[in-house]
């Protein structure tokens, strides 16, 4: 079966990173392809170094409708069985252009839609009715989660027409030797006897990190390394000036080695409430760290038990600061025990569920021969 997956751009970011995943643990049975409409970053690199085909459109912005034809061109000379979309622009134009190539089944993945945003930004009408318009030209969409599949509910998409499918993390790749941290720790300019407080992330507003730059001001001799990078590290290099713990904050940029920065951490903190999944939070659930955590739709819709080491906490500053200072000052021993939550959210177990989506959607799709309608 030959899938093309077509997305916005192939930056560092969640859904890019799925992506890379997905591909790399789909059953051998599944060829796949990416086409970037635009941003060829690590991530394209990344699957490059992997033998996986990436296609770059040069699409020079929303309203590019040039890039079209370009992506019509390319589905139909590929003969593709599956056209896959990821992210809104992509959404709209890879699924009309997958139609107009005469593709059957077209399948998009939903990263990151609440109720009135989509990927960060605000929903008005026009773009809701072109979403539910582009929506109707595909055949599944795919949420990440049981929340984003009531926002899609509650837009107006039929219950038929979405499948749940969650994220999935690459639980092995956290297997990082425990008597790594002192090595990593060195390289970064930490203490080896420092309390650290991690944090994976875009630095964007939503993921609310400064509210950890804030804590900081009562938790002397704490450490905050932040793995990301984005428009707002002005911004939090600013504050952390402001209050005095500009020394004591280390924002690292954009990272290919998290499950080693991990193992540097005591705590992986994420007080974002507007995520859609929380693929951090299981990360850092899988490095064998406690998480504090203001929002991770993957573990609430598990039962308590399934993550005994994460604590949900308001998105303030006067909540992680007590629940930090609870911790103590000595730095974790040792790291937990694997979680439940961290075998359910598998992306090799996430990545054959694809895989059977894609069949099953394809014996659907496929017209029925002459004489044998029923």
């Amino acid at each position: 079966m030959r899938v093309l997956h077509v997305i916005t751009g192939l930056a560092a970011g969640g859904a890019e990173q799925q992506l890379l995943l997905t591909i790399r643990h789909l059953p051998e049975s599944v060829d796949c392809e990416v086409a970037a409409l635009t941003n060829p970053g690590s991530v394209a690199a990344a699957l490059r170094a992997e033998g996986v085909t990436v296609h770059e459109l040069a699409m020079r912005g929303n309203r590019d409708l040039a890039v079209l034809p370009r992506l019509v061109k390319l589905i139909r000379r590929g003969r593709y069985d599956v056209v896959h979309t990821h992210l809104y622009r992509a959404g709209l134009y890879g699924r009309l252009a997958a139609r107009l190539a005469g593709v059957r089944t077209v399948v998009a993945t939903e990263h990151s839609l609440h109720a009135g945003t989509i990927e960060g930004r605000s929903v008005g009408a026009g773009v809701k009715s072109l979403y539910l318009a582009a929506e109707r030209l595909g055949v599944t969409t795919v949420a990440v989660s049981g929340r984003v599949a009531g926002t899609l509910a509650d837009w107006g998409v039929p219950a038929q027409r979405v499948a749940v499918l969650p994220n999935g993390i690459e639980a092995a790749s956290f297997a990082v030797p425990w008597n790594q941290r002192t090595l990593v720790r060195r390289k970064l300019g930490i203490a080896a006897n420092a309390l650290v407080v991690g944090a994976v992330g875009r630095l964007v507003p939503g993921k609310r990190f400064e509210v950890l730059v804030e804590a900081l001001t009562v938790l002397p001799e704490v450490v905050l390394l932040v793995v990301g990078e984005g428009p707002e590290r002005a911004a939090l290099t600013e504050l952390a000036r402001e209050h005095g713990v500009g020394a004591r904050v280390l924002l690292i940029g954009e990272r290919t080695d998290v499950p080693e920065l991990l193992s540097a951490m005591d705590v992986l903190a994420a007080p974002s409430v507007e995520e859609t999944f929380g693929l951090a939070v299981l990360e850092g659930l899988a490095a064998g760290l406690p998480v504090l955590h203001s929002g991770c739709p993957a573990l609430e819709e598990l039962p308590a038990a399934a993550a005994p080491g994460a604590r949900k906490l308001p998105s303030t500053v006067a909540a992680y600061q007590e629940a930090l200072l609870a911790l103590g000052p000595a730095p974790l021993g040792v790291p937990l025990p694997r979680p439940p939550a961290v075998a359910h959210y598998d992306i090799v177990r996430t990545a054959a569920q694809l895989g059977e989506l894609y069949e099953r959607l394809g014996r659907s799709e496929r017209p029925v021969p002459a004489g044998r309608e029923s």
